[in-house]
């Protein structure tokens, strides 16, 4: 990863963090504009919280004066776009070692600007060790919190705002995480945090949770018996010598004591009877590391047992460990995941977090910030700027890569609008956005990664090319390029990095990037034209079909939606002829489709159900700019609206590829209702309502849409979705199962994909589905 790998300049980034790589004004990123602090000082990590705001560019679009004109003869752009800069919020945390925290403090104290606090909300036992350093250096007041309401804060935080927080952990298995679907309502749960010793804590609600249990048996007590055992002082070397060693040298095992006999008692014979039983017997010495695992193996199944009596005995199924004893660490995982399973029956489910390290952290900022209502907004992890789980680069040395699990840099954006579930799913806790699972699909992983490498110059391109004025705009793509062709060879080595690796999180983190080196919408200009010239052909196209008997434009109608939807600069076979051919256009894009039969073909029954009564509203998922939106999609809501149908057409709040954005759309419709009296009268009457999603991504996840789409949702009493387009029907929500009709529609642009799928490129999906009764 760039996190990992980036030469820095000058040796301050040598000396201030062993376990990041980067300068320190890359570690601790706009640091100049930093607001509030949190701080979480545990016994060797330190992990810091800021907030602060980022200034980035974002693309406008606005519309120019066409009163008077003849719109199908005005050749000039619909509407003009501008670059502005826009300030936005983000949440910052850091991790590293205790050792540099005076050398940490000293880059922070000389790089605060702007911050609103004298107050720094700390937390975790170095509070008190640290507090009289903290103020001298930052002259802030240090102000402790209670160290479990801000580990509850903290992992309530982290399960609501990041999808694939939360993960089980299977040893050998391919992948070994496996990843949870975040649920819309992520109470009751069991919090054990393992550190010197165990605290066990039902949470209940948002403010409600309670101390049910512990241990003094812990993350203290392994790392004292194993310095007495090994002499060797230090927690993660400890860790290290048990990741070697063999504990049925030192365990006394079920098959010691009774033998072949042990199947007549349904036992496994190589269950633990007794841990360090051998050792009062045997006549020799043991080695460190079989000590080492041995005394993991006691503490971890001592915990893990523990932990499933209190689940069984409050009714919990779900049990999240944290604190520093974890750690991501493999063998500690494992043998909890092991004890919970052998102890419930597999009715209690062991789960671990993604970013364990930043609760406390991010509680403490949570507490400090609470007179802005933190919690009113949805927050999402920016892939640029985060490191990944086991994210320690290859060519660092082993002792560094053994440190398996820790994170060094999170970051979190704001927001603008609340995301909620889509009201229609039939089962939000069992819905997937993600057809197909990367992690998982190791043939499906290289393709789609080399895919995305093999693309990347191009993107570079169009990087550049939107930008002509700018002077830095090919250095600022280059670093782009670099960073994007990072973390790709990060997911190669560490699918898992990020959650569940999949065709939309490689396409996101690619946004991610791009918005990092000031590109937030490379195809800006190519969706003015492309706009442009698609609104002087829809009267035609238009008048075309009204000129077809009823069943015969249908058929055209559903065509046009699939032509349309040909027009993806995402996909290279599209983009290649695109390039080579300008004039290739909306017929020449209906010659391309594959004749019917359909690869998937569910139009017969959509046609008869056409013929019944009409739908009561129907939300459109719309995709791409230009002819998709304007010849194919406009010409089908129209024919919605003379049917009776409500519509609410739904497009990206932000931009991504060509994708048409809320704001664009705005304007696109306000120049068809100019010509068309059908979307004109339906826009003044509300029949027609335009609404943006809450995702600037080219697929789409419906269980996080924006709440105002929702509440209209639930209003007009939505019975039919329609999806279209490969990114957010195909690569997302093929599955998803819906409580009304839905309509998937898409061409398959990718030559690879279509093989999969058993047909030609250009292979048509037309799914239409009806919920069972």
């Amino acid at each position: 990863m760039a996190e990992c790998g980036a030469s820095g300049g000058g040796s301050s980034g040598d000396t201030l963090v062993k376990s990041i790589t980067l300068p320190p004004d890359e570690v601790f990123r706009n640091l100049e504009n930093a607001k509030r602090f949190a701080i979480d000082i545990g016994g060797s990590l330190t992990k810091l919280a800021y907030y602060s705001t980022v200034q980035h560019k974002v693309a406008k679009v606005r519309s120019f004066d066409h009163s008077g004109k003849d719109t199908e003869q005005d050749h000039e752009p619909p509407y003009e776009v501008s670059v502005q800069e826009e300030i936005t919020a983000r949440l910052h945390f850091v991790k590293f070692e205790n050792t540099y925290i005076e050398a940490c403090l000293d880059f922070i104290r000389d790089h605060l600007v702007n911050t609103e606090t004298k107050v720094l909300l700390a937390t975790g036992g170095g509070a008190y060790k640290f507090k009289d350093l903290i103020e001298e250096k930052l002259q802030l007041t240090v102000d402790k919190e209670d160290v479990m309401t801000c580990l509850i804060k903290g992992c309530n935080f982290v399960l609501k705002n990041i999808p694939n927080e939360a993960f089980a952990y299977q040893k050998d298995a391919e992948p070994e995480f496996r990843f949870q679907t975040n649920h819309a309502n992520i109470f009751p749960y069991l919090l054990v945090n393992v550190g010197s010793g165990v605290s066990i804590v039902k949470v209940e609600t948002e403010d409600q949770f309670e101390w049910i249990g512990g241990s003094s048996i812990g993350g203290g007590t392994f790392w004292g018996l194993g310095a007495l055992l090994t002499k060797t002082k230090k927690f993660d070397e400890l860790l290290h010598l048990a990741s070697k060693g063999q504990h049925a040298n030192v365990d006394m095992l079920v098959q010691d004591i009774y033998g072949g006999a042990h199947q007549t008692l349904g036992l496994s014979g190589n269950l633990i009877a007794s841990s360090f039983g051998k050792s009062a017997t045997a006549d020799r010495e043991f080695s460190k590391e079989d000590m080492a695992k041995s005394l993991l193996h006691m503490i971890s199944n001592d915990i893990g047992q523990l932990a499933c009596l209190y689940a069984r005995l409050h009714g919990l199924d779900r049990v999240y460990f944290g604190g520093f004893f974890i750690r991501g660490h493999p063998v500690t995982m494992h043998t909890i995941t092991y004890s919970i399973n052998f102890f419930s029956k597999g009715e209690v489910q062991a789960l671990f977090l993604r970013h364990e390290g930043y609760l406390g952290a991010i509680g403490a900022f949570l507490k400090g910030a609470e007179q802005d209502n933190p919690n009113q907004y949805s927050w999402g992890e920016n892939y640029a700027g985060s490191s990944g789980l086991m994210s320690t680069s290859p060519e660092l040395c082993l002792t560094q890569r053994a440190r398996s699990g820790t994170f060094d840099l999170l970051e979190m954006d704001r927001l603008e609008r609340p995301l909620v579930n889509l009201p229609l799913l039939l089962d939000p806790s069992s819905y997937v956005p993600d057809t197909v699972d990367l992690t998982d699909d190791a043939l499906a992983r290289k393709y789609w990664l080399t895919c995305f490498e093999e693309a990347l110059d191009g993107v570079v391109k169009r990087a550049v090319a939107s930008q002509p004025e700018s002077v830095d705009a090919a250095e600022r793509a280059r670093k782009f390029r670099q960073k994007y062709w990072s973390k790709l060879q990060t997911l190669r080595h560490q699918p898992f990095a990020y959650g569940t690796l999949t065709v939309r999180s490689l396409l996101d983190t690619r946004e991610h990037c791009l918005n990092e080196f000031s590109f937030p919408d490379p195809y800006s200009k190519v969706k003015q034209k492309e706009n442009g010239i698609a609104l002087r052909c829809f009267q035609c196209v238009v008048r075309a079909l009204d000129a077809l008997g009823w069943e015969e434009r249908q058929l055209a109608l559903a065509k046009g939606l699939l032509a349309g939807n040909v027009f993806d600069w995402g996909a290279k076979a599209v983009s290649d002829v695109l390039e080579s051919d300008p004039q290739f256009g909306f017929e020449e894009a209906k010659r391309k489709l594959q004749e019917r039969p359909w690869l998937v073909d569910s139009y017969s029954k959509w046609l008869q159900r056409l013929k019944g009564p009409p739908h009561k509203c129907a939300l459109i998922f719309a995709d791409n700019s230009g002819i998709d939106l304007i010849l194919g999609v406009f010409p089908f809501v129209r024919e919605l609206l003379l049917r009776g149908t409500e519509v609410i057409l739904a497009c990206n709040s932000g931009p991504a590829l060509n994708d048409v954005t809320y704001s664009e759309s705005l304007i696109v419709a306000e120049r068809i209702a100019a010509m068309d009296p059908i979307i004109h009268s339906a826009l003044q009457e509300e029949r027609l309502l335009l609404v943006q999603t809450g995702s600037s991504s080219p697929c789409l996840d419906l269980s996080r849409l924006d709440k105002g789409l929702a509440v209209l949702v639930r209003e007009r009493g939505a019975d039919l979705v329609v999806i279209e387009g490969m990114g957010r029907a195909v690569h997302t929500n093929y599955h998803a199962a819906l409580c009304c009709e839905s309509l998937k529609l898409a061409v398959v642009k990718n030559a690879w994909l279509a093989e999969r799928l058993g047909g030609p490129l250009f292979s048509v999906i037309f799914k239409y589905e009806v919920p069972a009764e």
